[in-house]
């Protein structure tokens, strides 16, 4: 029977949680917004409107969300030509699509954005399907973008794997019925991942590919 290994992708596969709070800081100052870097930091994974919700709350102008969420999309694409893999993250879906594994990814990212991403991990051989934000209504901590890859998969919950770097990842893959794997590659400390459903945690995607043997996907 098929097996899934569900990603997420920034944080997860890409060194790129940092930018991505360098990034929102900005187009939160150049619309009048202080918002601080360690509270953006705490919110990288959540979909843009959740993102911006969760740091200026429900109460804001909900009529500035698409020119902020549009900056920041702008000020981040000056860098889509140099996301930093992290180590190892392409050998690691090589080794589990070698192994058996169907390798889905699961992201709120799309378009111009997640090819980027895909051609920094460079490892597209390997990849079976990608959930982006433009197929699931609502993005994680929600289960939806898990179940939405598991579809895709084709392969039940209790067959797969998800791996991600956020509390928000670890929520939403619980709440998806699948084992969650969390890295401390997206800068996200340990007890939060594990008070946040990870049954394991690891460096990052070489620490995992090392690990393989005595993991949840060996």
């Amino acid at each position: 029977m098929d097996r899934a290994a569900v990603f997420d992708v920034d944080g997860t596969l890409v060194d790129t949680n940092h930018l991505h709070v360098t990034t929102w800081w900005e187009a939160f100052r150049q619309a009048g917004h202080r918002v601080p870097m360690r509270a953006i930091h705490r919110s990288v994974g959540l979909g843009s409107t959740d993102l911006i919700a969760h740091l200026l709350g429900e109460d804001r102008d909900q009529d500035q969300d698409a020119d902020l969420s549009a900056a920041h999309t702008t000020l981040y694409a000056q860098y889509f030509d140099r996301l930093p893999a992290l180590e190892d993250a392409g050998r690691l879906l090589r080794r589990l699509h070698e192994n058996g594994w169907k390798v889905v990814l699961a992201t709120s990212a799309s378009g111009p954005e997640l090819g980027a991403l895909r051609r920094a991990i460079d490892a597209d051989d390997a990849i079976t399907a990608t959930a982006s934000a433009d197929d699931v209504a609502e993005g994680k901590p929600a289960p939806e973008p898990v179940e939405r890859a598991l579809e895709l998969a084709g392969v039940p919950a209790e067959r797969a794997v998800f791996v991600g770097d956020t509390v928000w990842d670890m929520r939403a893959g619980s709440r998806a019925g699948v084992r969650c794997l969390a890295v401390l590659s997206g800068g996200i400390p340990r007890a939060d991942l594990e008070q946040a459903g990870a049954d394991a945690v690891y460096e990052g995607p070489a620490d995992l590919l090392a690990s393989l043997p005595d993991s949840a996907l060996a």
